[in-house]
């Protein structure tokens, strides 16, 4: 079983982002939720990302980096949207990494340095027509490319979040194909 450090989005960590550790829990993983937001949660996108912003985008990638001191290095390091920032450059960066989870979001490889770890498996979810992730689609392109083993998931919708069973944008069907997919790929990190 897999030990994952899981981000959530700018709205906080809602009962959706809690709802999907839970499910990973109960496929007997061990997952950790920072709250990287201290608390808050935001009814809308707009909302949180007006937090994001007051907080600053680079403070938050750093405090989940810092989430992840005291836990050990063989981590599966995922993040929904906002949360893809620190999942990623952890990944990248710190030694030790077994996989990646993107949800909803990818950066440029280039962001945390030269190439995606060989030894590292990713796979990036998002909708295909998600107007958020259009200006991340060409990264994540890149990034499965550049990885040697990456898969990117391109699901039917519009939804942004659409993972999240708490937010409107909540799309069922798509949500169970990817948990399936996501379990696969616990299952052979192990």
């Amino acid at each position: 079983m897999s030990e994952i450090l899981l981000f959530h989005h700018a709205q906080g960590l809602t009962s959706g982002v809690v709802a999907f550790a839970d499910a990973l829990r109960k496929a007997g993983h061990t997952v950790h939720t920072p709250d990287l937001y201290g608390g808050q949660t935001f009814d809308t996108l707009d909302d949180g990302i007006a937090h994001a912003k007051k907080v600053g985008f680079g403070k938050l990638a750093q405090s989940g980096v810092d989430a992840a001191q005291n836990l050990p290095s063989a981590l599966v390091y995922a993040g929904f949207s906002l949360g893809v920032s620190p999942a990623q450059q952890l990944a990248q960066t710190r030694p030790g990494a077994t996989g990646a989870l993107l949800f909803h979001g990818c950066l440029p490889v280039s962001e945390f340095g030269a190439s995606w770890p060989s030894a590292v498996p990713v796979q990036v979810h998002a909708m295909e027509h998600d107007p958020f992730f259009e200006e991340d689609a060409e990264a994540a392109h890149a990034l499965v490319q550049d990885a040697s083993e990456g898969e990117l998931f391109l699901y039917p919708g519009d939804q942004h979040l659409f993972t999240d069973r708490s937010l409107p944008a909540y799309d069922e069907a798509a949500t169970s194909l990817l948990m399936r997919r996501v379990l696969a790929f616990l299952h052979n990190l192990s």
